[in-house]
């Protein structure tokens, strides 16, 4: 037998190599949208099946065959299409309490497991390669008012006929998280436990209800024209959205961002046409509110995003974060204008003044600051602006810290803090009135359109009316 030539012999092995090469591409699974069939049914067999497969039925749930998954155990449904976060399957599988987490007695299923059971509910819990999501299809196309930044030409717009939301039973409430209150109309939403909370800001009577599934609402914002309602938060270290609703309807208009995180920081242009965003990944994303795209992002900052506000005249973006940094951009490119170094630790709210002339910025340092931004001038520094109290016995260092900050039309600024109290504060920083809050840390505040009222959300969930003198 004559021997194979060595050149020969090397051209047969690499295409050897290239065809086992391309017979392995062509066996790749296609995980753009994964399926029972071929991709969760053989995790569940590896994992799942010996407890509840054909053979034993624990807590009455069959996970073998694809209609039974669907249908459940006698604990209810397992997964709900679309939505991960709310899938007990999901939930099972990735929690981090040994005692709750699914399989038992076993180590926990590989990340890349857990993550393509995610997707396969969230992409529509598809049965096979050619089968339809069941995600319902959306249309949330967004279009700007016409009057996006102005009063709104007939009576503003308030929530009628809202759907009922089903809240959520908790052993205690959320705090008061955020609140702002339409700019036209007697209208307060604040942030509840997977919902926004609407109240009538003259009656001080519940309206109803907007839900919000996503998670914790962090930021609330009416759109200057009142007939939008922009709510963003999430589940921390899960994910992050800013989604806006019709303030009539409370129906979903558009759906922003896809974080890892809960979203910290957001507003929404006057314009309507943008929505910032930011939080722990220390990156302020602003996007397109009528086609979702990404406009441009902003890398400056060293630490977690803490407040994001767009000036009244939609010119200038102001940025802060949890180091004390706070950066004025041009609100259309993102190019930088002025940076506004002063605070000493975390900034915690940002509030502009009607004229777009004045930013409020208030922080952990116990700090208020009312900067000229033609310049980046403070102009006005109240450096202890909520001083805290020492209860008797104690020693060391007492916490301080502004924790939210909002102009009203004529000019006074609100602020809560750490010490307890609300306060207001005239145009030229002049203290002017204060309420001691009971019960719980003031965290939030709004000022209603019509004036001669002050509103404080705080930690204990409670929400308070304070009239002005």
């Amino acid at each position: 037998m004559r021997p194979v030539p060595p050149t020969r012999l090397i051209a047969f092995l690499l295409m050897t190599l290239v065809c086992v090469t391309t017979q392995a591409d062509d066996a790749k699974p296609d995980l753009a949208a994964p399926n029972f069939n071929d991709h969760i049914k053989p995790i569940l067999r590896q994992h799942c099946l010996k407890c509840h497969g054909e053979d034993m039925q624990e807590a009455d749930l069959n996970m073998q065959a694809y209609a039974a998954l669907l249908r459940g155990g006698s604990g209810g449904k397992i997964v709900e299409a679309g939505r991960s976060s709310q899938s007990l399957m999901f939930q099972v599988i990735s929690t981090d309490d040994a005692d709750a987490r699914m399989p038992p007695n076993s180590p926990p299923l590989s990340a890349e497991k857990i993550a393509l059971i995610q997707k396969w509910i969230d992409t529509g819990l598809k049965e096979a390669a050619n089968s339809a999501s069941m995600v319902e299809r959306r249309d949330l196309t967004f279009a700007p008012s016409a009057n996006a930044g102005s009063k709104p030409d007939g009576p503003p717009a308030m929530p009628e006929q809202l759907a009922v939301v089903q809240l959520p039973e908790v052993h205690r409430p959320l705090p008061v998280l955020s609140m702002h209150t339409s700019p036209w109309a007697p209208l307060l939403a604040a942030s509840g436990q997977g919902h926004v909370q609407l109240l009538n800001t003259e009656t001080r009577k519940p309206i109803g209800n907007i839900a919000f599934p996503e998670g914790e609402p962090h930021v609330i914002r009416f759109s200057r024209n009142g007939a939008v309602l922009m709510v963003a938060g999430g589940r921390p270290v899960q994910s992050g959205r800013v989604v806006l609703f019709d303030v009539q309807s409370g129906k979903r208009m558009a759906e922003l961002g896809d974080e890892i995180d809960s979203v910290l920081a957001a507003d929404l242009s006057p314009d309507q046409n943008l929505v910032a965003l930011g939080g722990t990944g220390r990156i302020v994303k602003v996007y397109s509110t009528t086609d979702g795209n990404l406009r441009y992002r902003i890398d400056k900052h060293t630490d977690w995003i803490t407040a994001i506000a767009f000036s009244p005249d939609g010119t200038k973006l102001a940025t802060a974060d949890r180091a004390g940094g706070i950066h004025l951009w041009d609100a259309q490119g993102g190019g930088i204008l002025l940076n506004l170094p002063e605070h000493k630790s975390a900034v915690r709210g940002l509030d502009w003044r009607a004229d777009s002339r004045l930013l409020a910025s208030v922080g952990d340092d116990g700090s208020i600051i009312w900067w000229d931004t033609t310049d980046g001038f403070p102009a006005i520094n109240k450096s202890n602006a909520h001083p805290p109290r020492r209860p008797p016995g104690t020693y060391g260092t007492i916490p301080n810290g502004v924790l939210s900050c909002c102009f009203d039309q004529a000019g006074n600024l609100v602020t809560t803090g750490r010490d307890g109290y609300v306060r207001l504060w005239g145009p030229d920083g002049s203290p002017k009135q204060s309420w001691n809050v009971e019960g719980g840390m003031p965290i939030s505040s709004a000022v209603p359109y019509s004036g001669g009222v002050v509103i404080s959300g705080d930690t204990a969930g409670e929400i308070k009316f304070w009239d002005v003198k």
